[in-house]
Parts: C-alpha cells; sequence; structure tokens
C-alpha cells in the first residue's frame, strides 16, 4: 500500500510495508526485531590512518549489516523464527538486505521511502580487527510509531530494539510488555525519549559507557545496579570487548570473559553477542550460559570480515566454547560471590 506523508515541512512517499512471502502478518514468530539495518562499506586497513595523512587502501566490500537487523539475521540462522520490522531507501542497497532477509527465511515488514537513500556506514577496519564506523541515515528512514502494527510486536516470544527509532521502540516495548513479550535492549546512545523506552525494556544489554552516561555515575558497578533499581530491569548489562561482560540480576554480579581468537574484524560483535543471548534466553538456559555463549557467538563473528560474516552453527559456538581459552578481564571488576 502507498501513502504520502507530512514531516519536518515536507512531502515523503512511501509503500506501507513490503512483506517478503515466507509468512503471514499474524504468524507466531519467537522474535521480531524493530530497529536499524545499513549497508556496511567495510575498508581494511593495516594502520588506522593518521590524521593529514594520504593511504592506499585495496579494495572495499559492501555488505548488508544495522545494529537489530544482524541480531535477527542470526537468531534466524540458528533456527529461530524471526520477523524484522525496519525501512529502506528505494535504492539497490535495499535489495540487498530484502535478499538478505529472504536468504535466511526473515519475515521482513520493509517500510520504502522514495526518493531515499537507505542507511549507509563507512567501516574502517585495522590490522588487530579493530573497527570505526562512520554512519548517515536519511532522517525519512527514521521509523515512526504508526508505521509499526500491534500484530507484529506480540505474536512473538520476544522484541529486540536498540532506541535509534525511540518513539517507535517504545510503542513497540509497551505492546510487548502488555502482551507478556520480553524486551531486549541494545543501547549505546542517551537519545531524546530514552528513559521512558529503558523503563519498558526487561533485559538491557549496553556499551561499556552507556550506564555511565545514562545514570551520570563514573563507576560502571554502581552505574549498572543503579539502572537495575531506577528502572526496574530484569537485567542489566555492559558488554566490554575483550573484558567479556558484566551484568547485574538485582542480587549479584555476573561475568563471562571474552575468548581469544584470531580477531579479523569486530565489527557487528556486539549485535551477534545481542543474537546469542536472545537464542539462549529462549532456549531457558541459566544466566551464566546465557552469557557465555553470546560471548563465545561474539567471538566467533570476529574471525571474519563484516558485521554477519562470522555468524557460526549452533555446534560450532558450542566447540569454541568447549576448547578456546579466554581472556583474563584487565579493567577493574567487582568480587563475584
Amino acid at each position: 500500500m502507498a501513502g504520502k506523508a507530512v514531516r519536518a515541512g515536507r512531502s515523503v512517499s512511501f509503500h506501507r510495508a513490503d512483506y517478503n512471502n515466507r509468512m503471514t502478518v499474524s504468524s507466531k514468530v519467537d522474535l521480531v526485531g524493530v530497529g536499524l539495518n545499513a549497508t556496511d562499506t567495510l575498508i581494511l586497513l593495516p594502520d588506522y590512518p593518521v590524521r593529514g595523512s594520504k593511504v592506499e587502501y585495496g579494495g572495499a566490500t559492501i555488505l548488508p549489516g544495522g545494529q537489530v537487523a544482524t541480531t535477527v539475521i542470526a537468531c534466524q540462522t540458528w533456527g529461530l523464527r524471526t520477523r524484522y520490522v525496519g525501512k529502506l531507501g528505494d535504492d539497490d542497497a535495499a535489495r540487498l538486505h530484502r535478499e538478505a532477509f529472504d536468504r535466511v527465511g526473515v519475515e521482513a515488514q520493509l517500510i520504502t521511502v522514495s526518493g531515499s537513500m537507505s542507511p549507509q556506514s563507512l567501516i574502517i577496519v585495522d590490522g588487530g580487527g579493530e573497527r570505526t564506523v562512520l554512519c548517515r541515515r536519511d532522517e525519512r528512514l527514521v521509523l515512526q510509531p504508526e508505521d509499526i502494527d500491534r500484530e507484529w510486536v506480540v505474536n512473538a516470544r520476544a522484541l529486540h530494539v536498540d532506541g535509534h527509532d525511540t518513539a517507535a521502540a517504545l510503542l513497540a516495548a509497551t505492546w510487548a510488555r502488555a502482551a507478556g513479550v520480553p524486551v531486549i535492549g541494545d543501547l549505546d546512545e542517551v537519545y531524546p525519549g530514552i528513559h521512558d523506552l529503558v523503563e519498558n525494556i526487561d533485559y538491557l544489554i549496553v556499551s561499556r559507557d552507556f550506564p555511565r552516561r545514562l545514570m551520570e555515575e563514573e563507576n560502571l558497578e554502581r552505574a549498572l545496579q543503579n539502572m537495575q533499581i531506577r528502572y526496574g530491569s530484569k537485567l542489566t548489562a555492559a558488554t566490554l570487548g575483550t573484558d567479556g561482560v558484566l551484568a547485574w540480576d538485582g542480587n549479584r554480579f555476573h561475568h563471562s570473559s571474552a575468548y581469544r581468537v584470531p580477531v579479523v574484524d569486530t565489527t557487528g560483535a556486539g549485535d551477534i553477542f545481542h543474537a546469542g543471548f536472545i537464542y539462549a534466553l529462549l532456549q531457558g538456559w541459566p544466566l551464566d550460559q546465557q552469557l557465555d555463549f553470546s560471548c563465545a557467538a561474539a567471538a566467533m563473528n570476529c574471525m571474519a570480515a563484516g558485521a554477519r560474516g562470522g555468524i557460526q552453527s549452533i555446534k560450532a559456538i558450542n566447540e569454541l566454547m568447549a576448547t578456546a581459552s579466554r581472556y583474563q578481564a584487565t579493567c577493574e571488576l567487582p568480587v563475584l560471590d
């Protein structure tokens, strides 16, 4: 269905929804994701460029990515039934996303905005595998509350949001909470309205600096505790790169160390961590097992280029957990009982 909306003083043409043919809107799924997609241009360099320098690169690879979209793709690959809700432009990048969703069988509710460019990321990866991301997103691609349908959300076992489209994410989380659907949040920025969204997230797994900024508390452990107390989440956690993940469940801290692997590219590590957590949560595993599995899934993704390049089978992830060594935490962590 096509339509027209007026935002920020201009007319925006869009297609209300673009479905693939895998499932119907009212079908039951394990996971629905509401949030970012992006087309990543991956540039591998031996070292991060010095300011003012001129650096030659061998090539650039264009791959589909984006926080929520990547998490959904991973969960579908592992056998969960998934749904993704988001916006795309009417460019060739949008085709890449549709093909990626179709390839693994994700039910994609996509709103196409005519005359716009799909979200783009330029990602510089240095010789150690660390990535630096430059992002660009057309404001017309911000998902609005009126763009989503309640049935897309409540017919799922879990909802995953990233907070960028804050108003739409809040509405989806409110619907999910009312229907008894657990909400998982992947947050790294303090967007306007984020406090209301956080109040509706059950499993809040965020980037290292987010708790400190949100709570205005320099100590990470106290920030995680204060977030859980203030917002009532079942779990507050921060991913810490090679230091693994630190989580507070309201009673005690849980720390899971990162696995040692040959790192090619850290792009998408957090997205795959969230996918691992969601998969483990829906299996009903204990929290420590959920965190270990998530760390292993993220580590395996770092062994290949791209946000989704290292998504491996459940069997392969379990084998890594059984055989790989783990990093010793370099940051100061609380004493765990």
